[in-house]
């Protein structure tokens, strides 16, 4: 079995089995829908024969009420399948949607740097779409298409064997020639899903830096990118929907060829009283609904040509591995963690180093001062705390545990992160600072306000908790979107605190607001303050300076503050902001 079959079969059986008294229920609507299609063209069959041979009229009204009570019956069949396969196409594509987000979002962070938001969004949702009506009609359709289709061929057989076995030789024909077809389609529709998938990235991307893009002057040379992948993209389509449209053309060829050899066939055994009027009614009923059913299945399959290539790209997203495997190991504690790097050496790339023999070891509830360059390696330092990344040489212990050993999830809770630039959804402060959490109680959000001494951001709040941040609500300055991640990551309790100069160009009200914040913040915490400003750091009780990845210098803060000797007296000295911007 191919990879592809292999995927179709998979993602089926996955994604089905959860709503299988659904489906077994619209199964058994389906076959009860196709008796009925083919058992009316009989009742029909049977009034045009009753009627040339002078039947009386309550025989004709009692076949014709018995016609429509079937026909009657099979819409409202119809009507419910239709229903059900779509009701079953997108439960089965949300449950879809849902495994790849949960997937994306356990996938290392090496893999998103390569993949813009944009394009993972069509990714997760722009192909899953396409997945809506193969899971809604593909199997369910097909089935029902295949079952008519061999119960038409039956039934036509039974009215003349040579009818039968000419109709069964051009659907044979139809189904062989659209299926080799449906296969050459495939890559074509793959190489489309990937330009639109480039496109929504490029967009994503483009508008998330318009601000840029407009100051610099570059609006000209972003529309002629945004015309050339636009040409792409048009004849990338073109061929994709060209390759598609062959199928359907074929099969119509096909439909018109078999069709005329049938009518000519089977006016000459009308001529030679070999079949009645009713009979030929009939066939002629018949091979439209084996051709209707042909078109149905061929319809499918050109459908399954989109699905194909969405199928195929998601199979590929899903399977994307994990290379940083998860540690089974709890944290021992919840208290303030010791940390200790041994020799760690880190790079984006094998050719590439930001980090080198990085050694330092800071004692539970100490702060660590985090100094250096722009490039210099300092937050890629803490990406390594969080194991977004694993070193390539060396060893990161916390509280002597090696952190390959730790359960990611306990890890990252015990770690709190507040950036320069935080992110903010578009949602109340509540939502923001619990992260849509909704066990976290009013109560404890209040009380962590108070115990940040935050009370005087919060009372600038129009609705309090119900203010909404975003489009259409309250826009909040970079100072009070630290004091609500400030206040976001009290609620988590963590024992480890991350600070990326979260005091840097503030206003002098601010900066002394979120200084209380984070001195309270810090309070009998481990933690570790990235800065670029000297007099980020004087609350630190260890120093360590990089430059290029590599250590320049490490100690206390009291002593190398005090040794003329040391590069960091040197700077503060010469107030040297500018040499670590």
């Amino acid at each position: 079995m191919s990879v592809s079959q292999t995927s179709y079969r998979s993602i089926l059986v996955t994604y089905l089995r959860p709503q299988w008294r659904k489906v077994l229920l619209l199964t058994g609507l389906l076959l009860l829908n196709i008796v009925l299609q083919l058992v009316n063209p009989q009742i029909v069959g049977q009034f045009i024969d009753a009627a040339r041979a002078g039947a009386t009229s309550a025989t004709l009204t009692q076949l014709a009420l018995v016609f429509i009570g079937v026909a009657l019956l099979g819409q409202v069949i119809y009507a419910a399948v239709s229903y059900m396969t779509v009701a079953v196409g997108w439960t089965a594509t949300n449950a879809l949607r849902e495994d790849l987000m949960a997937h994306c979002l356990q996938l290392d962070m090496s893999f998103h740097t390569k993949h813009l938001p944009g394009e993972m969004i069509e990714r997760i949702d722009g192909d899953v779409t396409l997945l809506a009506n193969f899971f809604a009609h593909f199997i369910i359709r097909l089935l029902g298409s295949g079952l008519l289709l061999i119960g038409a061929l039956i039934l036509t057989t039974r009215e003349n064997w040579g009818l039968g076995l000419l109709l069964t030789v051009f659907a044979i024909i139809t189904l062989l020639v659209t299926k080799t077809l449906q296969r050459l389609g495939v890559p074509y529709l793959k190489r489309w899903r990937q330009t639109a998938t480039e496109q929504i990235g490029f967009w994503e991307e483009r508008l998330g830096g318009l601000e840029d893009i407009r100051s610099n002057g570059a609006i000209e040379t972003v529309m002629q990118q945004h015309y050339r992948l636009n040409r792409s993209a048009l004849w990338t389509m073109r061929r994709a929907f060209l390759m598609a449209r062959i199928v359907f053309h074929t099969w119509e060829v096909l439909d018109a060829t078999g069709r005329a050899l049938l009518f000519a066939v089977a006016a000459y055994l009308l001529n030679q009283d070999m079949l009645t009027i009713g009979s030929v009614y009939l066939v002629f009923y018949y091979t439209g609904l084996i051709s209707e059913n042909l078109g149905w299945i061929t319809y499918q399959l050109e459908d399954l040509q989109r699905a194909a290539a969405g199928i195929e790209r998601i199979a590929e997203l899903y399977h994307t591995p994990r290379t940083l495997m998860d540690g089974a190991q709890a944290l021992p504690n919840s208290e303030p963690p010791a940390i200790a790097f041994q020799a760690v050496s880190f790079g984006y790339s094998q050719t590439q180093t930001v980090l080198n023999q990085i050694s330092f070891q800071l004692a539970p509830g100490q702060v660590l001062g985090l100094l250096g360059r722009t490039g210099s390696g300092k937050t890629t330092l803490t990406r390594l705390l969080f194991r977004f990344y694993d070193p390539s040489a060396g060893t990161i212990y916390l509280d002597g545990v090696d952190l390959h050993l730790l359960q990611l999830r306990t890890l990252r809770q015990r770690i709190g992160f507040v950036t320069q630039d935080v992110q903010l959804f578009h949602a109340t402060v509540r939502d923001n600072l619990t992260f849509f959490d909704t066990a976290i109680q009013d109560e404890q959000i209040m009380q962590a306000i108070d115990e940040l001494g935050l009370q005087t951001w919060f009372a600038t709040l129009a609705a309090g908790l119900e203010t909404q941040l975003g489009p259409g609500g309250v826009g909040l300055s970079g100072g009070e979107a630290q004091l609500l991640a400030m206040t976001r990551i009290l609620l988590r309790q963590p024992s480890l605190i991350i600070l990326d100069e979260a005091s840097a160009r503030l206003d002098p009200a601010t900066e002394h607001l979120l200084d209380t914040a984070i001195a309270r913040l810090l309070h009998n915490r481990t933690a570790i303050i990235i800065a670029h400003r000297l007099a980020t750091v004087a609350r630190a009780d260890l120093l360590l300076i990089l430059d290029h990845g590599r250590v320049v210098e490490q100690g206390a803060y009291n002593q190398l503050a005090n040794d003329p000797e040391s590069h960091f007296y040197g700077l503060l000295q010469t107030g040297a902001t500018a040499v670590l911007a």
